[in-house]
């Protein structure tokens, strides 16, 4: 069978036609394509997009639907994919000096994109849509819900690994009366969150979350464990651990993943660098006996709207910064955000919110919604 025609066997489990009718439907711009995705899966379709080699209406509809028909599972991936995943899960990618690779290579790449993809507060994290319309609503109720997670009261001290930009200390020095300190890896995002922070108690630190001191009221962490990397997942927890007090609680925010020992190669070439998303019993077994789960939160559909604003704003506002970049970045950017939320459509991905205390702490914790 010709490489096309096992391609077209294949999208067909998805209900996905070369050059349909339908928004999820393919048009294929160069021959060499089916030959290229058969080799290379998933790593290969990223590609093969960023080159021009095929579009569709509508990327992350048909994205979801190679989730949903699981299409990955019938195609190899390449020696260079193979290779990834097998490094990802024998070698530390993550100590404290490659750590700081993601953050040059994605964070430091320039605020002036992120200021005008994401929201007024700069939350680079799924939004909480329960009762919000637009994504300023969503990213502050998402804030907000941490914060009541939390049980923030005014004059506590909190402690922000991977504090981003700053939104959510921010948020919480001025709406909750907390004094944050914020670590990041990113010297951009350091920059701006003291910008942003200024002349509320907010510290914001440029370090490793491993080279941290000090004992808090509070932990929170949002969105950092991606790069931690499961050879760090028991660190992690223990620096949380020694960071928060007998009586406090840490708030976990991460995206969660049912493939946890097959990171996405795509991704990790050309977005997020030696990132790793955790599965739900990693998580458990690295805070045994450190931490008890009083709380897990599932809200990941949530994550596919916030992607979905995030490219919205992407495409509107890229003739403010295209002379920055270019047109391959342009489809690389388009694909990421378009992909992403296609695996959250189709709970590939999740979002999980993790409440826990140390362990041995006689303290009630309520949940909260």
């Amino acid at each position: 069978m010709s490489a096309e025609a096992t391609v077209n066997q294949l999208l067909s489990l998805g209900g996905i036609e070369i050059g349909g009718g339908n928004p999820w439907d393919l048009e294929v711009h160069e021959p060499r394509w089916f030959a290229r995705v058969l080799r290379g899966g998933s790593l290969a379709l990223g590609e093969s997009y960023m080159d021009g080699w095929w579009d569709a209406p509508h990327v992350d509809q048909l994205i979801t639907r190679v989730h949903e028909a699981r299409l990955v599972r019938h195609v190899r991936r390449s020696p260079s994919a193979q290779w990834a995943i097998l490094r990802a899960n024998l070698i530390n990618e993550q100590t404290p000096t490659r750590s700081r690779i993601v953050g040059r290579a994605h964070y430091d790449m320039g605020n002036d994109l992120y200021q005008r993809m994401l929201d007024r507060r700069m939350a680079y994290s799924c939004g909480f849509w329960a009762n919000a319309r637009t994504l300023d609503e969503a990213q502050e109720a998402k804030l907000d819900l941490i914060c009541r997670k939390l049980k923030l009261e005014p004059g506590m001290q909190v402690l922000d690994i991977g504090c981003g930009w700053g939104s959510f200390a921010k948020f919480a020095a001025e709406k909750y009366g907390v004094r944050v300190v914020g670590v990041t890896i990113s010297q951009e995002q350091a920059k701006l969150a003291q910008e942003m922070c200024a002349g509320l108690p907010v510290e914001i630190r440029l370090e490793d979350y491993r080279a941290t001191t000090g004992v808090f009221d509070r932990v929170v962490s949002i969105g950092m464990m991606e790069h931690v990397g499961r050879k760090n997942y028991r660190t992690y927890f223990r620096v949380a651990h020694a960071r928060v007090k007998p009586d406090g609680i840490f708030l976990l925010h991460t995206i969660g993943t049912n493939t946890p020992h097959t990171p996405d190669p795509w991704a990790r070439r050309y977005i997020f660098p030696n990132s790793m998303v955790p599965g739900m019993r990693q998580l458990v077994a690295a805070s045994e006996e450190l931490f008890d789960v009083v709380d897990w939160h599932n809200f990941g559909l949530d994550y596919d709207p916030t992607l979905m604003a995030w490219h919205d704003n992407f495409v509107r506002r890229w003739p403010e910064i295209e002379a920055r970049y270019d047109q391959r970045f342009y489809r690389m950017w388009t694909y990421y955000l378009l992909s992403c939320a296609a695996s959250f459509r189709a709970r590939t991905n999740h979002v999980w919110q993790l409440a826990l205390v140390p362990t041995g702490t006689k303290h009630t914790y309520r949940s909260i919604r």
